[in-house]
């Protein structure tokens, strides 16, 4: 039997991490894939066009640029259009995987609802209600609301498991307080949920929260306190929209001293190796 394939998230490389690290990372993350049993499709626009996999130096250039456009869905016929790269988020990097029949990815963390405005929802969020896929992440971001977040999972009917875990991930933390729909204990277990979502024919995705390895993660509370030094900083400063994010994680970064990038690389290659141990089950439940 082939390895099945695993996309992965471009804009995780493109705009999430610093360089050079981003390419290591990157790497490391398509080695944890065939460590599992996988065959890593790292999801981007090149020149244009959308790709699931590519080669090293391809990979390499991605890294590298500094013109890389972060594209959501909203963006894709704009990169089409006038032949941009672009680092593609959940959101479009769940479609163009779905489009290239790949039922499983792996990123970082989602995107959800913003703190202290409800209204500015990441299209994350909708993208997971109407497209049926299994994501693997640790949870959603943690300067995110995470309550209106996992509230808004529960309302449009994505089905929200932990990895060997009864509450949601908080990214750099292991738990949030808010509970999950199941929890599950293997690979097989949640092949067999995707296999019942499809046979229901729902349009939803399914959402796998893995919590941060343990000697990784990052305190709740530490995190908590530098996020509100932050967004206090932030506001000051008049630092928004898509502005805020790579703000937020770039000081974070250096408030923890290099830790919450220890912790990001820690549950991305984590997360990559848990997607291919699930693309494999569900390969062979359905052969």
């Amino acid at each position: 039997m082939n390895a099945p394939p695993v996309a992965l998230e471009s804009t995780v490389i493109t705009h999430g991490l610093p360089r050079p690290v981003n390419l290591d990372i990157a790497r490391e993350m398509m080695s944890a894939v065939r460590d599992g049993g996988g065959d890593p499709r790292m999801i981007a626009i090149i020149n244009g066009r959308p790709r699931s996999g590519f080669a090293d130096e391809v990979l390499m250039e991605l890294a590298a640029r500094e013109d890389v456009r972060k594209c959501s869905l909203r963006d894709l016929p704009l990169v089409g259009k006038f032949g941009d790269w672009g680092g593609t988020t959940v959101s479009a990097t769940l479609h163009l995987a779905l489009r290239a029949e790949i039922q499983v990815f792996a990123t970082g963390g989602i995107g959800g609802v913003h703190r202290g405005n409800p209204a500015d929802v990441s299209a994350d969020l909708p993208a997971l209600a109407r497209m049926p896929g299994t994501v693997v992440c640790a949870g959603a971001k943690s300067i995110l609301d995470l309550p209106r977040t996992r509230e808004r999972l529960e309302t449009d009917g994505v089905t929200v498991l932990g990895w060997k875990t009864k509450e949601f991930p908080a990214f750099y933390s292991r738990s949030s307080g808010l509970p999950v729909d199941q929890q599950v204990h293997s690979a097989v277990e949640v092949a067999e949920i995707m296999q019942q979502r499809d046979t229901l024919r729902l349009q939803q995705a399914i959402l796998v929260t893995v919590p941060c390895p343990e000697e990784a993660a990052i305190p709740s509370a530490e995190i908590e306190a530098e996020l509100m030094e932050a967004e206090a900083f932030a506001l000051e400063q008049g630092i928004t929209g898509n502005e805020l994010t790579p703000y937020l994680l770039n000081r974070l970064a250096e408030r923890t001293q290099g830790r919450s990038l220890v912790a990001n690389r820690a549950l991305l290659i984590q997360n990559a190796r848990v997607a291919a141990e699930i693309a494999v089950a569900f390969s062979t439940l359905q052969a």
